[in-house]
């Protein structure tokens, strides 16, 4: 594999830095600057905090080419600043969900995470561009108990739409923390484009009724592909399925 194409060398950042608590991190260390080079290549920046203290440690340069924040100013406010407003809702759910997920880690006193969404995000230049969101948390006792979060930002405008609404993938699975592809990119969400255009519609408070007329198709079609969308989620009704997609941060 291209290394460009691995994480090997955010792995090596993760074990030289680890046991420093990512202090005084010097950006002419050969490895930061060969890390630098597949950041510019690879269209990524990534940063590191502490998801215990809510503490960005470290960002890399590239944070000023893709949303305009120079690295030393990154902070979780940011994202928030930046996301594409229909997204919002949907960010601070997998806001939540993450919290969630490393105050677990930091009860348990051991393990790790890995998840991974896409999300629009402004640009320096006034534009949106899709960004494949990967975190990977882990919990430490070294140099003090807390749980680390890596977040790599990827811009995926060069690859194929993706289907169907949203990538998603949360589990344990180090495979999954790679450079995207397209089968990466297309996991995470079962539904046609008009099945999640309907789910979205009915999440928003619209009736069979309301949905046929904005659509331009029939109550009878409408209420087929509500059928479609129970079965392949193995759910009894609509609105138990919505949660859980809000739940995975999908909706």
């Amino acid at each position: 594999m291209n290394s460009f194409r691995s994480y090997t060398l955010l792995f090596r950042f993760l074990e030289t830095y680890t046991p420093v608590g990512f202090k005084d991190i010097d950006r002419n260390d050969p490895l930061m600057i060969e890390l630098e080079g597949m950041m510019e290549r690879n269209n990524q920046f990534f940063y590191i905090a502490d998801i215990i203290q809510m503490k960005v440690l470290f960002t890399s340069k590239r944070s000023t080419q893709m949303i305009g924040i120079e690295p030393k100013e990154v902070s979780p406010y940011h994202f928030m600043e930046c996301t594409h407003p229909e997204e919002l809702q949907r960010l601070n759910r997998g806001r939540a969900k993450t919290i969630k997920l490393a105050q677990d880690l930091f009860i348990t006193g051991c393990g790790k995470t890995i998840f991974s969404t896409n999300f629009r995000m402004h640009t320096p230049v006034g534009e949106y561009s899709n960004i494949l969101i990967q975190g990977y948390m882990y919990y430490t006792t070294v140099p003090y108990k807390t749980v680390f979060y890596l977040k790599i930002h990827t811009n995926i405008d060069g690859f194929k739409k993706i289907k169907h609404g949203f990538h998603y993938y949360i589990g344990n699975d180090l495979s999954f923390l790679r450079y995207p592809d397209d089968e990466m990119l297309n996991m995470g969400n079962v539904f046609s484009d008009r099945e999640f255009e309907i789910i979205k519609l009915i999440e928003s408070g619209m009736n069979t009724e309301q949905i046929s007329e904005k659509l331009f198709l029939s109550p009878f079609t409408v209420n087929t592909h509500r059928g479609n969308i129970l079965k392949k989620a193995g759910k009894a009704h609509i609105f138990e399925l919505i949660y859980e997609l809000q739940e995975r941060g999908i909706l």
